[in-house]
């Protein structure tokens, strides 16, 4: 019997079961390093894993780095896939000095710097807003140029954290200064290099509907494997509560998306792996890309919606090039299942979370294919423009889009999270 081929897998939280099924599926034994908040216990549940290996990714990434290269001396693995986007430069780096396929070191800073994504894509010639960089809280001022609204955002944040519109130039100070607190809050830039360095980025608001293309890249060809509606994020935070898919848009439009998402790529240098970019539709029509994460996105769950709106299975494939394997939809036409949605239940206030209501009706929901939890009673949810995690995500699958977005409707009103009152 052949040997099984061994990935290890960064920072992949274990309660999101999407990437461990798929390798499951694929064969796939995976030596899991867990993220910093992910249990012990859950993480050794998790399906494929045949081995957890802690290492301070955030804290200590050289030591890190030199205990996963002493793990590999002693029984060599495979390959490496990053599951967050914090650990995307390290698993580049550990990629390049095992000898395995992945990004270059450059193309992972460029993915997890949206300062940097913003000037290749202006010398590639394809779409961004008119952006300003802010090197340190006092120098905010340098964005009064721009045309408002504007949009202030950490430059290497993640998951709408710190992500603020500003609708003229009187609150644009406090914006800024509340994004670099948040910056400091959540470590986003360290001093050893291992992640772009802190910043914020000021740019001019875009008008129109999100959609996310999440897309294979294998020896530099690009295939988008399906494209999500998001529907209109106008402000003044941007917490993502629905996507839905396949997007119901014109067949030029969805060109149109490709042909920005694959020039995306070129741009950045993005040349293996699995990435999830997130563009506005300008007037409902052209696509401008917002930011590219060299991963499969929503901790995982965008896999679910591709693999039923398109029939690729995103995250096995994704495993397969970080193994150094061709995937099989290269030679494989897949075939679509159906349509396929996704709710995230609001934050809100925020707060020590008590419980979400009206989950009990929807785990019997035959339309409903997981319920993940990733949020425990007790543990503090702060509001937006802060992140703390989303309390629950519901897919479902539907026989069309219109009943996708009826379903959504029904969650909005089913679903509510509660919180502890305060003392």
């Amino acid at each position: 019997m052949p040997q099984r081929p061994k990935l290890v897998l960064a920072g992949q939280l274990s309660v999101y079961p999407w990437v461990f099924e798929a390798a499951e599926r694929a064969g796939i034994d995976l030596i899991l390093v867990p993220r910093g908040d992910d249990s012990a216990e859950s993480a050794g549940r998790a399906k494929a894993v045949v081995e957890l290996l802690p290492l301070d990714v955030d804290e200590n990434p050289e030591g890190a780095l030199a205990e996963l290269t002493d793990r590999y001396r002693r029984e060599p693995f495979d390959g490496i896939m990053a599951g967050n986007e914090r650990v995307v430069p390290f698993v580049a780096r550990a990629a390049r000095e095992l000898g395995l396929t992945g990004l270059t070191d450059e193309a992972a800073a460029v993915v997890r710097d949206k300062r940097s994504m913003r000037q290749r894509l202006r010398e590639a010639g394809l779409g961004a807003p008119g952006f300003v960089v802010i090197e340190d809280p006092d120098g905010w001022t340098d964005a009064l140029t721009l045309r408002f609204p504007v949009v202030v955002k950490p430059a290497n944040g993640h998951s709408s954290l710190g992500v603020i519109r500003v609708d003229d130039k009187d609150s644009l100070e406090q914006a800024v200064a509340r994004a670099w607190k948040l910056v400091e809050t959540h470590h986003l830039g360290a001093a050893d290099g291992s992640t772009p360095e802190a910043g914020v980025l000021v740019e001019e608001y875009l008008d129109g509907p999100e959609v996310s293309a999440e897309s294979l890249v294998y020896h530099g060809q690009v295939r988008v494997c399906g494209i999500s509606w998001k529907g209109e994020l106008a402000g003044p935070y941007f917490e993502e509560t629905t996507l839905r898919a396949p997007a119901q848009l014109p067949a030029e439009i969805l060109a149109a998306i490709e042909r920005e998402v694959i020039g995306a790529h070129r741009a950045f240098g993005v040349t293996e792996g699995t990435t999830h970019t997130e563009l506005r539709l300008v007037g409902g029509v052209r696509p401008v890309l917002l930011e590219m994460g060299a991963r499969i996105g929503g901790g995982g769950f965008m896999h679910h919606l591709v693999h039923l709106s398109s029939g690729i299975d995103l995250a096995a494939e994704a495993m397969r090039i970080h193994l150094g394997r061709e995937p099989l939809c290269w030679s494989e036409e897949p075939v679509p299942v159906g349509h396929v949605a996704a709710y995230q239940a609001p934050v809100g206030s925020g707060g020590r979370m008590k419980r979400i209501r009206g989950l009990d009706s929807v785990r019997n929901d035959p339309r409903v294919d997981y319920v993940v939890e990733a949020v425990s009673p007790g543990e503090l949810l702060p509001p937006y423009p802060d992140h703390g995690g989303y309390p629950v995500m519901v897919i479902s699958r539907h026989e069309s889009d219109a009943e996708a977005e009826a379903y959504r409707a029904h969650l909005a009103r089913t679903l509510h999270v509660e919180y502890e009152e305060q003392g």
